[in-house]
């Protein structure tokens, strides 16, 4: 079926939702203006309705963002009380968007001279780019193989962050600071590694650990901001609450787990497809890259302990980047302090009520949106707020930190994790124009670390953000507290691991 054929089903009102009706059952949620969801590909619908059609599936949530992926579309939301799938998480196991706020003014990064000094002194902690790790920057933290044993079994822990000298109270600032085994135990997480040293599958793991405190390629960054509140009382009441400082330097990171999140997702892929093969059960929509497991059983245990391992070294890893940051700041800029905004994640599959029924909620590049009052926001720092959400854009039209209202109950307490891609990697090479794209960054006074800024991370490679953002508005999922306007970005320029 082609893209007109599908996009024509979708029946959508003037607030930016629409539905999607499917074969059975509750029909697709779609969020997104008329422009957004025009911009949708035959492929990545296809992939939505075979994500809803798939067994134990309840809800499939459609963002604005979304494009195709690894067995579901990047920017979906898939809930199901039943099964859990790996396609939904992604093979980037808890990538996520961290944001760190400094006390200094934006001033104090008007020089460029002092941005150059602040990328240098940044490049020589945080290494970026496909399988580089801790030997590449001279100034990292290095962790060892015990070290890590620690960090992947307990996430952001008292003791791992006295061990990484990463400020312990930043881990009531996360989303998750750690993660437990299929039964809630870490103990599960413990026997885990050992089966999977046994068969081999982490041969390679103090090579993986010394990735710790790094970026990868493709769509991982650091950027240096200037943060801006947004109008209106609420909204700088509420960004005030978050820690965000009106007019002051803060730094949006993006990454994730790594090659070692990577390898347990893989590892994950072969094995469920290989059970699949040998039992002859039938794919969903016959896409091998949407397998899954029925809950409760052997291989939906191994996936979930794999799931929370991958996601205890993306917690960990930011958390170290942050730490890394600061510590260069504080290098060029003596007195510099600063305080964890908020971690939260965009690939990861979460247990919670969705109605009154508990079910793992899948998000692959897309975001949690709880908003003020919301039960899993008791006893944290957001419960009379709700979280801070925060949207990356591109660095030409900055990024945006958001909070949800009650009218995100119609996306599963979900919004879009960015702007998404309009054009493939190969696409964007091949269409935009190199010295236009540097031309562009330096006209609005945005230095890099990259000689050229990767053609196909470039801001035109992405979906118009102001139509992202007037999709999640209209919809009235969350409304912007403040505005992330960037003066420096930390970038890989080599091939993409994404």
């Amino acid at each position: 079926m082609t893209v007109n054929a599908i996009n024509s089903q979708i029946m959508a009102n003037d607030n930016a939702v629409g539905i999607l009706p499917v074969a059975r059952g509750k029909p697709i949620t779609v969020i997104g203006t008329d422009a957004i969801r025009a911009g949708f590909d035959a492929r990545c619908l296809q992939q939505a309705i075979n994500s809803r059609l798939a067994p134990g599936v309840t809800d499939l949530v459609l963002n604005p963002d979304a494009h195709a992926g690894y067995g579901a579309p990047v920017g979906c939301v898939m809930v199901s009380p039943t099964h859990i799938y790996p396609g939904p998480v992604g093979v980037d196991i808890k990538c996520s968007m961290s944001l760190l706020q400094m006390d200094i003014p934006a001033d104090a990064v008007a020089d460029r001279k002092t941005r150059r000094a602040l990328i240098e002194a940044i490049g020589q902690r945080l290494p970026t780019g496909a399988g580089r790790g801790q030997r590449s920057a001279p100034k990292s933290r290095n962790v060892g193989r015990d070290a890590g044993m620690k960090i992947v079994t307990q996430g952001a822990s008292a003791e791992v962050c006295a061990l990484l000298g990463i400020p312990p109270e930043w881990a009531s600032r996360c989303e998750d600071s750690f993660h437990l085994g299929h039964n809630d135990t870490d103990d599960a997480l413990n026997v885990r590694v050992e089966q999977l040293f046994f068969a081999r599958q982490l041969d390679k793991f103090d090579d993986k650990i010394r990735q710790l405190g790094s970026y990868g390629g493709g769509n991982h960054f650091g950027e240096c901001e200037v943060v801006s509140f947004a109008d209106g009382d609420s909204a700088r009441a509420t960004a005030a609450a978050f820690s965000l400082r009106d007019g002051s330097v803060a730094f949006l990171s993006h990454c994730g787990s790594r090659g070692f999140g990577h390898n347990l997702a893989m590892g994950q892929f072969k094995s469920l497809q290989e059970h699949f093969s040998n039992w002859s059960i039938p794919l969903p929509g016959n896409d091998r890259e949407l397998v899954y497991a029925p809950l409760g059983t052997p291989e939906a245990d191994a996936y979930l302990d794999d799931m929370a391992l991958g996601a205890n070294f993306a917690t960990v890893n930011h958390m170290l980047i942050n730490a890394q940051v600061l510590d260069a700041f504080q290098e060029i800029l003596p007195g510099t302090t600063g305080t964890l905004v908020y971690f939260i994640s965009h690939n990861i599959a979460r247990k919670e009520m969705v109605g009154n029924e508990l079910a793992w909620v899948h998000r692959k590049g897309a975001t949690r949106a709880f908003p003020a009052g919301h039960p899993g926001l008791i006893g944290t720092p957001f419960e009379s707020t709700g979280h801070p959400i925060l949207l990356p854009g591109n660095p030409r039209e900055g990024s945006v930190v958001m909070v949800a209202t009650d009218g995100a109950a119609k996306s599963c307490y979900s919004v879009n994790h960015g702007a998404g891609r309009r054009m493939g990697r190969k696409d964007a090479i091949r269409r935009l124009d190199q010295a236009a794209i540097d031309k562009e960054l330096d006209e609005c006074d945005i230095m890099s670390n990259c000689r050229q800024y990767p053609k196909d991370e470039a801001p035109d490679a992405y979906k118009d953000f102001g139509e992202v953002l007037k999709s999640v508005e209209l919809a009235g999922l969350a409304t912007p507290v403040a505005k992330l306007t960037a003066r420096f970005v930390i970038k890989d320029g080599g091939e993409a691991d994404d």
